[in-house]
């Protein structure tokens, strides 16, 4: 931290920041630490089978295993943003971060959550082509137009990104470089600025608002379009399988709006801290440990699948 003089008053403008993460003795610290090692593992096993499932098996080469295995890289990249700082916190008695660190961990989680949000509301819309013009479906969806939605997603979060973080890391802080969370987010660091953060709290409420109404908006009327057309159809086992596909999809778009609302798109949420801290361990690491499960436990391909390639290796 160097000092800097203003008028009368001394101001300490501070390179690095503490990251209180939870309290607790050692024995609590122990057992978060066993926790959130357990649902990262977890996380990066059932994100890595999904990706390796998806590219080995020629079965799945469409549209929405595409699109879904960029889902499962979103949250094995923006759980790995998170969780390794905060396992080594969990041990050390120095649970410091760098100004930069900090910047580039909002950054990259920013990037990755804004843009699963929006790969979400892509999926709905391939649902939708699928089933409502099945016939057009493979020119409606072709590899380049998927293509180009996945970037679109990952274009999105970036704006978003370079808005939040820069908004952020253009505030001063020097009143305190205690962070009252377990990683670098927008409303503990709006805490410990010492400056106006009005407009940052109005730029998280309004961007963030944006956003889920938009992917709220997509996912309603295309499963609202979904469920008509399946009312409609006369085979069971159609609709069935219709409903087991959309439902993993529906279960996934709900938790994560549900939390992400919680947390940043309701007036009042930068001021509890103590609730966002169990909220951002629910979609930071309980998310992407639940989505691979959610996916494959309710999608026959997925299941087959798994089964052929373990079949192929034993017979190897």
């Amino acid at each position: 931290m160097s000092p800097h003089g203003n008028g009368n008053l001394s101001v300490m403008t501070f390179q690095e920041f503490l990251l209180e993460g939870f309290e607790g003795g050692l024995q609590t610290q122990a057992l978060l630490f066993a926790l959130f090692l357990a649902l990262y593992v977890v996380a990066i096993l059932g994100n890595l089978t999904m990706i390796m499932v998806i590219t080995l098996d020629a079965r799945l080469h469409s549209p929405m295993y595409f699109f879904l295995k960029n889902l499962s890289f979103l949250d094995l990249c923006y759980s790995s943003v998170i969780a390794p700082k905060a396992l080594v916190n969990f041990l050390s008695s120095s649970k410091v971060i760098t100004f930069a660190g900090c910047a580039t961990q909002l950054f990259f989680f920013s990037l990755m959550c804004t843009s699963q949000g929006f790969l979400l509301a892509v999926m709905a819309y391939d649902r939708f082509v699928a089933i409502g013009s099945p016939l057009r479906y493979p020119i409606t969806m072709c590899p380049s137009v998927c293509a180009r939605l996945v970037l679109g997603c990952y274009c999105g979060g970036c704006l978003n990104s370079i808005l939040q973080t820069s908004f952020t890391f253009s505030l001063p802080f020097c009143s305190s470089n205690h962070v009252n969370h377990f990683f670098c987010d927008v409303p503990p660091l709006l805490r410990v600025a010492c400056g106006n953060t009005a407009l940052n709290e109005l730029l998280l409420f309004g961007i963030c608002g944006v956003i889920i109404v938009g992917v709220t908006i997509v996912v309603f009327i295309s499963y609202g379009y979904i469920i008509v057309t399946i009312l409609r159809m006369h085979s069971a086992a159609g609709r069935h399988k219709i409903f087991s596909t959309c439902g993993s999809h529906m279960t996934a778009v709900t938790v994560l709006i549900g939390t992400v609302f919680v947390m940043y798109a309701q007036p009042g949420a930068v001021e509890s801290m103590e609730q966002g801290k169990a909220v951002s361990v629910f979609y930071t690491l309980v998310i992407p440990m639940l989505n691979p499960l959610i996916y494959s436990l309710r999608n026959r391909d997925v299941k087959d699948a798994l089964r052929r390639l373990g079949q192929k290796h034993i017979a190897t």
